[in-house]
């Protein structure tokens, strides 16, 4: 009789520009691996697909879109991804993001020429995540990180609206982790919460929504 599979956790990364979802992610992936689980890493906007080169002209300011144009552009390179890590986590793979629809929502309504409810609309019915690790630091701590400012919306004001409107999205996934915190420290409070998580049966975002 073959063994049941139980399914990879379904773990998002967000924060603002330059508070340390990439170190932290990647740094989850490798400890997950050391003990054996099988992990896949997934960064949005994933760059290397049609949808994800004209998301990368847009922020290295090489092309300029209309704001629900962009929006659109940055839903579909994620629904693309979909399917696939779907059946990764329904293999027993899990599943980290750096950065989901929050992020999506979050930098488009801080804009302020789009409503919530219009932003979340295209990423409703996307896999909702087990747990949200939220980096929380403040955007001018976060300016004085290297590489600050190289691309599209990485401005002090700017990430201070887009910081509002990430508070407005979190609900009990989510889980707010002090990025001023030592690299280390942070890192220590992730990887506990995560190997704690429950996996309960899949759900979609954002559904009731609409």
């Amino acid at each position: 009789m073959s063994r049941a599979i139980h399914r990879g956790q379904f773990i998002v990364f967000e924060g603002i520009d330059k508070c340390g979802k990439s170190t932290q992610s990647q740094k989850l992936k490798n400890a997950f691996e050391k003990i054996g689980k099988k992990v896949i890493l997934q960064k949005f906007p994933n760059r290397e697909t049609l949808t994800g080169s004209m998301i990368d002209k847009y922020l290295k300011k090489e092309v300029n879109y209309p704001d629900q144009f962009i929006h659109l552009l940055f839903s579909a390179n994620r629904w693309e991804c979909m399917a696939e890590l779907e059946r990764a986590l329904h293999c027993g793979t899990s599943v980290i993001l750096d950065r989901y629809a929050f992020s999506g929502v979050a930098y488009t309504a801080a804009k302020g020429s789009l409503s919530v409810k219009w932003c979340k609309a295209p990423d409703s019915g996307l896999l909702k995540p087990d747990c949200v690790f939220f980096l929380n630091l403040h955007p001018e701590i976060a300016n004085c990180r290297s590489g600050a400012g190289d691309e599209r919306y990485e401005q002090v004001e700017f990430q201070k609206k887009v910081l509002e409107q990430f508070m407005k999205l979190k609900d009990e996934t989510w889980k707010i982790i002090d990025a001023n915190e030592s690299e280390d420290k942070i890192f220590s409070n992730i990887y506990q919460y995560a190997l704690s998580l429950n996996n309960q049966e899949l759900t979609k975002l954002w559904l009731t929504d609409f």
